[in-house]
């Protein structure tokens, strides 16, 4: 038993410094987030995308942030599923209480069969551009822009060799309900593996339309899930890259059920592994996460059953340790995205902050939750992504099983978000 003691705790301890040192390259990185922007001169044609189907609950801000962009030379396109849409009345009355008028509503026609509803508006929307339009924005309706939001992706597309630039999200909910604390730590660990491996996310995407072109990046989506994952390796082919803009942070603060995070986390999975290249060290990561926990605690068991109590309780506390370590690591994370958030004038606070407790104890409820969800994602073929169901055959073999307008479902049954 005391080989099997000495190789779980240098597990445990190689896995602590590991998951130290990807954190605090990703903190090391967000600590840089204010940096010189784009004088007005200098500042590209942009169109900033919305795609609408549901009405998300802060569609409202979403959409007023977006017109008070302080941004000297941009579009705003409104790709909308159909006009009957629940975004729709939340959209004319926002766009009717603002004073920006450069913006366009269109409607999906003829949704393509081989894709996500999501990717048929883009190849819609990005196609219905003029030749004077340099540089494309994406986010999702539960993006909160703030008035730089554009300027700070548009200056980090400068460089040649970027084709693309990305923010990400930080969970924040209203109300620490069980759903929303797993996703809040499933995210927090999330958003490390994104940085490091170039994960772009589509919630804050800007891509240059040249670059678009050139990767033929509107055929990929033509036939794909979502539009995010696959632009690293898209981009790579003609010798660009994704980077990742610290100050693009954005604050989320949706609530959620773990039912419905089930549903969610399924589907950022699924684009992983349809998409990135680094797929088989996400499943790696997180299996054997989940397996050396599991036998960390078979192996106390095992010593307590056979007598040996100091080492059942020196697994115990080293299992205890190591989980404890990795949640300190959360609050190191939290408030450099706070300070993020504090310079961009937002509230940074918890409106009903959860206690250390309850963080270790859904710590170790979101690794099993994640696992389970992780190991359905391996053999996921069908899905179903705001009330349309899809299946799923390969990356590029992408089939809509149907189409129908958007019907609103509880909030306990759906998270909105992609």
């Amino acid at each position: 038993m005391s080989t099997m003691y000495l190789v779980l705790f240098g597990i445990l301890i190689g896995s602590a410094m590991t998951q130290f040192y990807l954190v605090a390259g990703f903190v090391s990185c967000l600590r840089k987030w204010k940096k010189p922007l784009l004088a007005d001169s200098a500042c590209p044609q942009a169109t900033v995308i919305l795609c609408l189907r549901g009405g998300d609950p802060f569609l409202t801000r979403c959409i007023s942030g977006l017109l008070a962009q302080d941004y000297p030379n941009y579009d705003v396109l409104f790709m909308v599923d159909n006009a009957e849409d629940p975004s729709v009345p939340i959209l004319n009355q926002t766009i009717a209480d603002c004073a920006f008028d450069r913006f366009r509503i269109d409607y999906l026609t003829n949704p393509l069969t081989t894709c996500s509803l999501k990717c048929s508006g883009l190849v819609q929307a990005i196609e219905s551009l003029p030749a004077t339009t340099k540089i494309v924005a994406l986010l999702d309706a539960d993006t909160i822009p703030h008035s730089l939001w554009l300027r700070e992706l548009c200056t980090a597309l400068e460089p040649n060799n970027v084709g693309a630039a990305t923010g990400n999200r930080w969970y924040r909910p209203t109300k620490p309900s069980q759903g929303s604390l797993i996703r809040y730590l499933w995210n927090a660990a999330a958003i490390v593996q994104m940085y490091w491996y170039s994960i772009a996310w589509g919630g804050t995407l800007a891509l240059k339309i040249d670059s678009i072109r050139r990767a033929g990046i509107l055929d990929s989506w033509r036939k794909a899930y979502c539009e995010d994952s696959m632009v690293r390796s898209a981009l790579a082919k003609i010798g660009q890259q994704v980077v990742f803009v610290p100050s693009l942070m954005m604050i989320n603060r949706e609530d959620c059920t773990v039912s419905a995070y089930q549903t969610w986390v399924k589907r950022q999975l699924l684009s992983a592994r349809l998409y990135h290249p680094f797929w088989s060290l996400v499943v790696a990561h997180g299996v054997s996460s989940a397996v050396v926990i599991l036998w960390g605690c078979l192996l106390g068991v095992v010593a307590a059953v056979q007598g040996d109590v100091l080492g059942a309780l020196g697994v115990f506390f080293a299992l205890f340790s190591f989980h404890t370590f990795l949640s300190c690591l959360l609050p190191w994370m939290e408030h450099s995205v706070f300070e993020i958030a504090k310079g961009r004038g937002e509230d940074h606070t918890w409106p009903s902050k959860p206690n250390f407790m309850a963080v270790l104890w859904f710590g170790w409820l979101t690794q099993w939750v994640y696992t389970w969800a992780l190991l359905g994602c391996l053999f996921l073929k069908r899905f179903n992504w705001r009330g349309i169901d899809y299946e799923v055959e390969g990356p590029f073999d992408i089939k809509m099983l149907g189409y129908r307008p958007y019907q609103t479902e509880p909030k306990t049954q759906e998270a909105h978000s992609i």
